[in-house]
């Protein structure tokens, strides 16, 4: 993906710049509160500097008519791109559009030369254990890191 906007079916997939960071950070806050109790302290993406992160240029947005409704986290590291955070508005959670960021994660790491995607859920998430798997991604470990009990996947691209 490029840096002009993407457009996407029901949005538009754009970099996020320092104007969006409050609704990123709402986005995230609602997004992860559910798992609070489950956790026992805040997920980890809600500790995130995200004014920094949209600084780097590694934030994706997607928005519709109504305003942000998902953000992407990419980060290249050396032999794949770590997808760290993808959140949608628990308002329109259930309308595809997770899939449709982890999809852009995917046509990302596609164009920048990577053959594997990664990422890493909590194991209290039994939600992202379950359909993490359906949509093809391996478990490949299991550690704590951070003081998070974290479960490690990746999804290998074909780059043909």
């Amino acid at each position: 993906m490029n840096r002009q906007a993407k457009r996407a079916a029901g949005g538009t997939l754009r970099l996020a710049t320092p104007a969006d960071v409050g609704a990123i950070e709402c986005i995230v806050r609602t997004a992860y509160a559910g798992y609070l109790d489950r956790i026992g302290k805040p997920p980890g993406p809600m500790l995130d500097d995200y004014a920094a992160l949209v600084a780097e240029g590694v934030v994706r947005v997607l928005e519709d008519a109504h305003g942000l409704v998902g953000i992407l986290v990419l980060l290249a590291r050396p032999g794949y791109l770590l997808l760290d955070n993808v959140a949608v508005a628990p308002e329109r959670q259930g309308q595809g559009i997770g899939r449709r960021l982890l999809e852009a994660a995917e046509a990302e790491a596609m164009q920048r030369g990577f053959d594997e995607l990664r990422l890493y859920t909590n194991a209290a998430m039994h939600e992202n254990l379950a359909m993490y798997p359906r949509l093809g991604w391996e478990e490949y470990g299991r550690a704590e890191e951070a003081g998070y009990q974290r479960v490690f996947f990746r999804k290998r691209l074909s780059l043909s």
